[in-house]
C-alpha cells in the first residue's frame, strides 16, 4: 500500500512546525550534497553573515521582522 503524494503533504503539513522543519531538512539532505541551490543558499548565508558581522546591515528583532511583512 502507497500513500499519495497529496495525502502524505496533508499529513505533513499536520505535524508541529519543529516536526515540519526537521522533515523538511531530511528531504533536502537526501538530493545531492551539493546540488546547485544547496551551493546558492550557502553563499547566500554566508554572505548575510558577513554582512551582519561588519556592520554592513544591522539586525532586525524576529517580532519586528514578522510585523513588517504582515503589514505588506
Amino acid at each position: 500500500m502507497s500513500i499519495s503524494a497529496e495525502d502524505l503533504t496533508a499529513q505533513a503539513l499536520a505535524l508541529p512546525p519543529e516536526d515540519r522543519a526537521k522533515l523538511v531538512e531530511r528531504l533536502i539532505a537526501s538530493f545531492e550534497p551539493r546540488s546547485p541551490s544547496e551551493v546558492a543558499w550557502l553563499t547566500l548565508a554566508a554572505r548575510r553573515r558577513d554582512d551582519v558581522r561588519a556592520g554592513k546591515v544591522a539586525m532586525v528583532p524576529a517580532g519586528d521582522a514578522i510585523s513588517r511583512v504582515r503589514a505588506r
